[in-house]
């Protein structure tokens, strides 16, 4: 275990940060899962406001660095994709 003030201080802030982006992570697979499931569902309106919850989320963790922004727009193009496959 850390000793020294700065180290102790650096496992509060990454215990903080780990519990955050955990939390960012989990809401990104929920509104994955939301919008492929209306689209599963057939319904377009629902699934094209969660896409639009989702993109926002995904972009959003890209920008903090949480997920690779390749990874992101995969991500949004996959569920983009699997919308217009249904409207």
């Amino acid at each position: 275990m850390a000793n020294h003030k700065s180290a102790l201080k650096r496992v509060r802030q990454t215990k903080v940060r780990t519990e955050r982006n955990r939390q960012r992570k989990t809401t990104i697979k929920t509104l994955r899962k939301e919008t492929l499931g209306a689209v599963a569902a057939g319904d377009v309106k629902a699934a094209t406001e969660s896409l639009s919850k989702f993109s926002s989320a995904v972009d959003k963790a890209a920008k903090k660095g949480l997920i690779h922004k390749s990874k992101a727009a995969n991500l949004k193009s996959k569920a983009a994709k699997a919308i217009a496959g249904v409207a």
